[in-house]
């Protein structure tokens, strides 16, 4: 497994993003997504944050905030998704069945008429599976046979998954 980095710059309550557009077969490929990359040999996370930064900004980063890991296992081999914390929701293709799965993010939600305004009826109860960040924030809206999961850390750093 590749471990890759993710930043997002924020300035004013405004966020720096690129648009990717040109590497080939990228899942990515003309959505707007924060900063980073792959680590290079034993590289540290931050080294590995600040030399993606550099490279593709041209920025040095002299303040920063470190929030988590994220990592994704996958029998089918690396798979790269970005995270939707700017975008509600993405859409993704399952490589092993072609199904739609959607990625939701409910953090930047103010109001639950935000919801209803994105059609949620048609991703919740349209047959896709729907993975959801923060879904306590719309917990009115969930279906009734959504499948709650958390994950704990272990004093070991392993996880527990719990349905």
């Amino acid at each position: 497994m590749r471990l890759t980095t993710l930043c997002y710059i924020e300035k004013d309550g405004k966020y720096l993003m690129l648009h990717r557009t040109v590497k080939k077969n990228d899942v990515n490929k003309d959505k707007w997504i924060g900063v980073g990359g792959h680590f290079e040999a034993d590289e540290s996370p931050e080294e590995c944050l600040l030399r993606e930064v550099k490279e593709e900004t041209g920025y040095t980063l002299t303040s920063y905030q470190y929030r988590g890991i994220v990592t994704f296992v996958s029998g089918g081999g690396v798979t790269e998704y970005m995270s939707p914390t700017f975008a509600i929701v993405n859409e993704y293709t399952s490589q092993k069945t072609g199904d739609t799965i959607y990625h939701f993010d409910f953090y930047r939600i103010k109001k639950l008429e935000e919801v209803y305004d994105m059609g949620y009826e048609d991703y919740f109860y349209g047959g896709s599976i729907c993975f959801l960040e923060w879904p306590e924030l719309i917990e009115d809206l969930l279906p009734e046979d959504a499948v709650k999961v958390s994950i704990e850390e272990t004093e070991d750093g392993g996880r527990i998954v719990k349905f």
